[in-house]
């Protein structure tokens, strides 16, 4: 009976190794830093801590400021003063410097009030990111999850094994949830399962980081399109107002000296400052046509756009729907 208790528990070691080496070894990691200065608690408690830091650094040298100056003055004096009293100032320099040392210490120290503040600071948070990593480790298969900001030394890290905003993602729902409505809450549930399938699903999430960088560098473009367009727009204007006050002043008979040379220059100047207005009218036309084209085209990118994205959108309620009745199925197997 032992013999056959013990070949089953072998056969088991054996197969789950089998699997494992048969899917493969799955690891993700961290970056620790990035999710604590992305959470909003720590953010302001490192603020709080960092001016308490500032005001005993204050202090420290105000101490030091007033034993210079008490060393100052018995170097000064040290002529007219007795043994006695040279050896009583030198005794209160001493002890003055060595509250100075030991209050540093307390407050700087290894064990010192800084280190133990941020320790208390970072505790809770790190708990809850250690509470998220594992529930995302269950949920999505890792074998190994490391943190990038500690010790260990990742000499390369590809930026698809980065876990962090899912992470980030977790604690902030967490957050969130207490301040919602019913209403609110089955909605972000709602959206939760869409995320949490994308990210089971790294064709999906693959498709969705493509999709999000094509609309930040087509949304750059066309910031950088409304700039341009603006400066031809605000040299024209100028170039037409110069015009305008050109003829305003001959029509005044007070042309400026610039305008009396460039009319001894060229007989013509009424016919060029015409030409010129034409050609800014041309210029203008052109630009509006490539507007109009740019509207166009813009246009196409974005029903473009939208289609992909209800595609994408409706390839994840699918997802979303086929890993919820699985986990059905897989808690009805289990209630069974």
């Amino acid at each position: 009976m032992k013999k056959q208790f013990l070949y089953i528990i072998l056969a088991f070691i054996a197969t789950a190794t089998i699997n494992a080496q048969s899917r493969g070894t799955k690891v993700g990691y961290i970056d620790m830093e990035y999710i604590l200065e992305n959470v909003a608690d720590y953010t302001e408690a490192k603020i709080q801590l960092e001016q308490k830091a500032q005001k005993w650094k204050s202090e420290i040298e105000t101490k030091k400021i007033e034993i210079n100056k008490l060393k100052d003055a018995l170097k000064a004096e040290k002529a007219l003063l007795t043994k006695e009293l040279i050896d009583e100032r030198d005794a209160e320099i001493n002890f003055l410097e060595k509250e100075s040392l030991d209050y540093q210490q307390k407050r700087f120290g290894a064990n010192g009030d800084l280190i133990t503040q941020k320790s208390v600071l970072v505790k809770p948070i790190q708990d809850q990111v250690f509470t998220a990593v594992q529930d995302i480790s269950e949920r999505l298969k890792y074998d190994f999850i490391f943190d990038k900001s500690s010790d260990l030394t990742m000499l390369f890290a590809a930026k698809r094994f980065d876990i962090s905003e899912q992470v980030l993602r977790v604690l902030n729902r967490t957050e969130k949830r207490e301040q919602l409505t019913k209403k609110q809450q089955k909605e972000a549930e709602a959206k939760e399962l869409k995320e949490d399938a994308i990210d089971d699903n790294p064709v999906l999430a693959e498709r969705k980081k493509i999709l999000d960088e094509k609309k930040a560098a087509r949304d750059q473009l066309i910031e950088d399109r409304k700039v341009l367009q603006e400066q031809k727009r605000k040299e024209f204007e100028d170039k037409r107002k110069q015009i305008l006050e050109e003829r305003e002043a001959k029509k005044a008979g007070t042309v400026s000296a610039n305008a009396k040379v460039e009319a001894a220059k060229t007989p013509t100047s009424n016919f060029d400052a015409k030409k010129e207005v034409l050609e800014a009218a041309k210029q203008n036309q052109t630009e509006a046509r490539l507007k109009l084209i740019e509207d166009r085209k813009k246009l196409m990118e974005d029903r473009k756009r939208e289609l992909e994205e209800k595609r994408l959108k409706t390839l994840e309620d699918r997802e979303a729907i086929k890993k919820a009745k699985e986990a059905k199925i897989k808690e009805n197997t289990n209630n069974n």
